[in-house]
């Protein structure tokens, strides 16, 4: 629940920093803040097996790509579509749970999940005004669509694999690690794509330093929800959607966003779907 709450905070964050960064600057640098704060940690983060190691640069890798396929698709893709694509990550951690971890889910819980893609899919419908329709391409090609279904799955591998190597490590060792891997990645990434980084316009751009602070301290509690042993992706799934209710009431607040009503109706659906899959065992 933390997280989730912790990653709604910080998607208003990106949207703030992406105001005065662009979004490759934001990704690296924050980043690599991320990085230099866990730095510290580094001695409980020794030790680990060789293969370990590997399996590490393997799960960076996964999130690397479901971002750069991510980035591509919603530059592409109608918002409101993007967003009723992006739902299925929710299925895909779910199902890697049930069909790889061999996890159950109870009549309740598969009415939690129901209710949390029916809120999620209401929440995106948006009617179009006239005025607007001329915006929306009338033909979108489908090597997008398959982008964010592949950014999806992905997210659902990585949140597997921090499952399954919770059980073998800590969480000081995944974080510092993935974050390291992460950010070996970016900078080769940088460099091959020759990318213009402005590094002292994008460190004086708070918002990065708010979203690496987030970062760094709602990934480490989402390990340590991995590494306890009652815990399951398929109801881990189910409430890190909290954070929605962060978004929504961030869009009235700070966004002035209309139909807000509508919103905190979806958001109600999508916290008894929750609420469900918790209590329900």
């Amino acid at each position: 629940m933390f997280y989730g709450i912790c990653k709604g905070i910080r998607e208003v964050g990106k949207k703030e920093a992406l105001k005065r960064s662009s979004t490759f600057e934001v990704l690296l640098i924050y980043s690599a803040l991320s990085f230099l704060f866990i730095l510290p940690d580094y001695k409980n983060a020794m030790g680990l097996q060789a293969k370990y190691y590997g399996y590490i640069a393997l799960k960076s890798s996964v999130i690397f790509l479901a971002w750069i396929f991510s980035f591509i698709a919603i530059k592409k893709l109608p918002i409101s579509l993007y967003g009723v694509l992006d739902l299925s990550r929710v299925l895909f951690a779910s199902f890697l749970g049930l069909i790889v971890l061999h996890e159950k889910m109870n009549l309740m819980q598969w009415a939690g999940l129901a209710l949390v893609c029916l809120g999620l899919i209401s929440l995106k419908f948006h009617k179009i005004k006239p005025e607007e329709k001329d915006n929306f391409p009338k033909k979108i090609p489908s090597i997008f669509i398959i982008l964010a279904f592949a950014s999806c799955a992905l997210n659902g591998i990585s949140g597997l694999m921090d499952k399954i190597l919770m059980k073998q490590i800590n969480s000081s060792q995944l974080q510092f690690w993935y974050m390291l891997f992460i950010v070996i990645l970016y900078l080769v990434f940088s460099i091959v794509t020759r990318q213009n980084i402005r590094l002292t316009a994008t460190l004086k751009n708070p918002w990065v330093w708010l979203i690496s602070i987030l970062f760094v301290v709602s990934d480490r509690a989402l390990f340590i929800a991995n590494g306890m042993e009652g815990s399951r992706i398929t109801v881990m799934t189910l409430i890190k959607q909290s954070g929605t209710l962060v978004t929504i009431l961030a869009g009235r607040f700070i966004y002035k966003e209309e139909g807000i009503l509508h919103k905190l109706l979806c958001a109600a659906v999508i916290i008894a779907g929750i609420l469900l899959g918790i209590f329900f065992k």
